[in-house]
């Protein structure tokens, strides 16, 4: 299912928004293993703090331009010269403790990846079994803000290791991009496709 398909569908989120809708259908729930895919989510939800995910979507091609596809050795490596270039950037939000947030976490990622082996080891260890969750929501006002056991786990973590930007709420959304919980509520044509991915 593509956002342009069937306009009719009960989606979770999104209708009305083509942007908004082709997220929905095409990558919100789809688990990601890959540890660049993997940072480019978690900057782009914590630079999503305060502001709505559609915001930040409309914004990621930039993004990922202005932080050079978020290689993370490269933002690793970010000096005072590129930081303001970005707080200059307009096509990204341009707030000082978000970049430098990206630039911590991605030298705190490149020190997960040396321990874990790879950011996916890491992140998918905090879900049982390595596997996306599946709680069988049937609608979204059953689904936690935030707070699971996961999340807080994983934020908590991730906080003792010297990242910011990465609470429990900012944390769970990006276990949902991520696809490491299958949130789709059960009435979504997205929820068996994610489950069955899993």
């Amino acid at each position: 299912m593509t956002a342009s398909d069937n306009l009719d569908v009960t989606r979770c989120f999104g209708t009305g928004s083509p942007i908004y809708e082709s997220y929905h259908d095409e990558e919100w729930g789809v688990p990601i293993h890959d540890d660049r895919h993997l940072f480019e989510l978690l900057i782009l939800e914590g630079a999503q703090a305060g502001l709505s995910w559609e915001t930040i979507l409309k914004r990621r091609e930039t993004y990922r331009a202005a932080f050079d596809n978020f290689e993370i050795e490269k933002v690793a490596k970010y000096g005072s010269d590129k930081i303001a270039a970005l707080l200059h950037d307009e096509g990204i939000i341009r707030n000082k403790l978000k970049v430098n947030a990206a630039i911590k976490n991605a030298n705190v990622a490149l020190d997960i990846q040396k321990e874990f082996g790879s950011l996916d080891a890491y992140f998918w260890a905090f879900v049982p079994g390595s596997k996306p969750l599946q709680p069988d929501f049937n609608s979204m006002s059953e689904v936690p803000p935030g707070d699971t056991k996961e999340s807080i786990a994983t934020s908590k973590d991730l906080n003792k290791r010297g990242m910011t930007f990465v609470g429990p709420t900012i944390t769970y959304a990006f276990m949902q991009s991520a696809g490491m919980t299958n949130d789709h509520q059960t009435t979504c044509p997205r929820h068996q496709a994610c489950k069955d991915m899993a």
